[in-house]
């Protein structure tokens, strides 16, 4: 027994290992597209819409705005499948489960590395569905790796967001192939080592990860993946995803004298305020980022006057500064199970301590985005290293309490549903990353000003979500109180 209960340890901390590595190495790294975009400019890319123009002064220059354009509208249609199909990884994930849910990462992320290698300036529009396969499998290998969460169950929310926070670190991914491009490594090369990295997420989800779900709270027997007990192993997994699937279902209980809670549906759950303020929460702040990222190359441009070492040097920090996000993420983790191992208040269930300590983790969200913001809409070179680190900062809190928020406020057997609806109405909402992009091309002769500052203005929507959370947990506070008085 002792033996077994060792090598049940050895697994679940394996499990966790290789998922963090996944997230870290893999997972986000459509998000690297500043480094990508570098690359891509080398190889010719939609080179065709450059154009020569004259100025005023009788001088010919080469135009390749229409060329950012278009980069900036793969990038845009990336980033919106990355979060609308998320709904679809959702329902897909709690209906069928981890290995199917896996089963489709593989193939998406493996066709986009394979595009990517033998894609050339001549198949340019190969980009828009590459960059998009490459996004749509990278948001289903973090989904399935978020439930190992539950193994940890007082570390859970921690572990949520370090998962994310590597998931936002993995946009290194692009710069380290940029790095090997200046080296004289091929883009070819590069991704088709990505593709054969298929084999070891095949190997993974067959021997570390469950057939259907881990489940919260875990039970004491569980155990999961292909182990020399298979019988066992499966009979206990099945024990579990039965017992889990049957919390989530609202029907009348069997023995009436007993008091049970009734899980609230997906509709109720969808329809909520809750859902509603975070949703907003997160679309003005995800807008804000997108916007920046898909716009850096440009801004760099401008900002050094097209000095192309200049502008390398500051798309390489800016990926460097990516690595961080792992770094970053455990903090809003630790943030939301401080409260955890320590006595709650009289009557306050485990959801309200939870609810209550997300307000602080929401709130600081919503305030390092306007910080990075306003760091980002100031024109001076310099300061972009500032908002590089506010930024890298803000978006693994902004991904990680988003996850942690749903995984807190919602019954867990929505969890997936959930997370894809807000990511993908979300998405809607971060097309406007186009027109604003297009704005600064056109009517604004290339100068973001003033599309940042509405962008700012935007970002302080974000603010209704904890103070909504905190008047709720308040209420709840002070019904407890006039209800322990009599």
């Amino acid at each position: 027994m002792v033996l077994f209960g060792n090598n049940l340890s050895v697994q679940r901390c394996l499990t966790f290992a290789t998922g963090l590595v996944e997230c870290l190495c893999f997972a986000g790294a459509v998000f690297g597209w500043a480094s990508l975009v570098f690359v891509l400019k080398s190889e010719n890319y939609f080179s065709s819409l450059c154009v020569n123009t004259t100025e005023s002064n009788g001088t010919q220059v080469l135009d390749c705005s229409h060329q950012d354009e278009q980069f900036s509208l793969v990038f845009t249609t990336a980033s919106f499948m990355n979060n609308f199909m998320t709904l679809l990884s959702g329902f897909l994930f709690d209906h069928f489960g981890t290995m199917v849910t896996r089963f489709c990462a593989v193939s998406f992320y493996t066709t986009a590395t394979l595009m990517l290698a033998f894609g050339n300036p001549a198949l340019s529009n190969l980009l828009f569905p590459a960059l998009s396969f490459l996004a749509v499998g990278g948001i289903m290998f973090l989904i399935t790796n978020m439930q190992v969460g539950n193994l940890f169950g007082s570390r859970r929310s921690t572990i949520i967001t370090l998962y994310n926070g590597a998931f936002d670190s993995s946009s290194a991914l692009l710069l380290v192939i940029k790095l090997l491009y200046e080296s004289g490594i091929s883009l070819r090369a590069s991704f088709l080592f990505l593709s054969a990295c298929g084999v070891i997420h095949l190997l993974r989800t067959f021997f570390l990860l469950p057939k259907k779900f881990i489940p919260y709270p875990l039970p004491d027997d569980y155990t999961y993946g292909i182990t020399c007990g298979k019988s066992q192993t499966r009979n206990i997994e099945n024990r579990a995803e039965k017992s889990s699937t049957e919390d989530g279902l609202e029907e009348t209980p069997l023995n009436r004298s007993v008091p049970q809670t009734q899980v609230k549906s997906f509709r109720q759950c969808f329809l909520s305020w809750f859902f509603l303020w975070h949703m907003v929460w997160l679309s003005v702040m995800q807008l804000r980022h997108y916007f920046f990222i898909g716009t850096l190359n440009p801004m760099l441009q401008h900002l050094t006057k097209g000095d192309p070492s200049l502008v390398s040097r500051y798309t390489n920090a800016f990926a460097i500064t990516q690595l961080c996000g792992v770094l970053c993420a455990p903090w809003n983790g630790l943030i939301m199970d401080r409260h955890k191992g320590k006595p709650r208040a009289a009557g306050e269930s485990e959801r309200e301590a939870d609810l209550r300590a997300s307000v602080l983790s929401l709130f600081l969200t919503a305030l390092q985005c306007v910080f990075f913001s306003v760091c980002a809409t100031t024109a001076y070179l310099p300061l972009q290293y500032l908002t590089f680190i506010l930024q890298v900062i803000n978006r693994s809190f902004l991904y990680g309490g988003n996850a942690a928020f749903i995984s807190v406020a919602f019954p867990s057997c929505h969890f997936g549903k959930l997370y894809g609806m807000v990511l993908a109405l979300s998405a809607v909402f971060a097309l406007l990353q186009y027109p604003c992009f297009a704005l600064v091309k056109g009517a604004l002769n290339g100068d973001p000003l003033y599309v940042n500052i509405a962008l700012t203005l935007v970002s302080l929507l974000a603010f209704i979500h904890p103070l909504y959370v905190y008047l709720h947990c308040r209420k709840l506070s002070s019904q407890r109180g006039a209800s322990g008085s009599y």
